[in-house]
């Protein structure tokens, strides 16, 4: 009975060699597949966060605003004021059709105090008329001026306070690039970042931010979805 033939050493090494190779570059194949994969996700796991703006709309700056962000593919939260949207109905239309959520700010830009509880509560109702006229669309959120709030308000007109985290005291500064380094410095991931939409500078600093955080991996949505979705 014949042994079984031998592979000569050499070939036995050649193939040793190939198959290494072989399970080298799958197993590299499968690694750069993975990277790409974890890749994608940190890309698409962005950091939300709210831009609002507080006692417009201005007739221009409110404007020059709006076409920033949308060259900037960019949704904010405009809380108005209902004197300034009957004043300005077309930017608050326009506010709406561009997709932008539009809240509450009182009519008068009033405090609530303990002894206007109803002023306050007509002024909100009267602001949130004014503005279902012109976008068809319910007000639900409400900013009380000065952060000044009651919770009975919550239930009795189905309207839900939203505050803020940060705030650059925009409207008692000029310095653009102060406003900008003030909010780049503190914001973080859930943050609503306070602005008025009522003065040049603003303007500009907002759309500065807005390019800075982008650049850092953040992503602009309305108020409502960052705190419910």
């Amino acid at each position: 009975m014949h042994g079984k033939r031998r592979m000569p050493t050499g070939r036995i090494l050649k193939t040793a060699v190939v198959l290494s190779a072989v399970f080298i570059l799958c197993g590299a194949a499968v690694l750069s597949d993975r990277i790409s994969a974890e890749a994608a996700g940190e890309m698409t796991d962005s950091k939300k966060i709210a831009l609002t703006f507080d006692d417009g709309p201005h007739p221009y700056y409110t404007e020059q605003l709006l076409d920033g962000l949308k060259d900037r593919g960019v949704k904010a939260t405009f809380f108005v004021t209902g004197m300034h949207a009957e004043e300005y109905p077309e930017v608050i239309q326009r506010m709406s059709e561009e997709g932008h959520l539009i809240g509450n700010h009182t009519y008068s830009h009033m405090q609530l105090s303990s002894s206007n509880g109803e002023a306050f509560k007509e002024e909100l109702v009267r602001t949130s008329e004014a503005i279902e006229q012109l976008t068809g669309q319910e007000v639900q959120y409400v900013r009380p001026p000065y952060g000044t709030w009651d919770k009975k308000f919550e239930k009795e007109l189905n309207m839900f306070p939203v505050l803020w985290t940060v705030d650059p005291l925009d409207w008692c500064s000029d310095n653009v690039s102060g406003i900008v380094q003030k909010v780049t410095a503190k914001v973080k991931e859930n943050s609503i970042i306070l602005l008025h939409d009522e003065y040049k500078s603003t303007v500009t600093a907002a759309l500065q931010i807005v390019d800075e955080l982008m650049e850092e991996g953040y992503e602009f949505v309305t108020v409502d979805e960052l705190l419910f979705d």
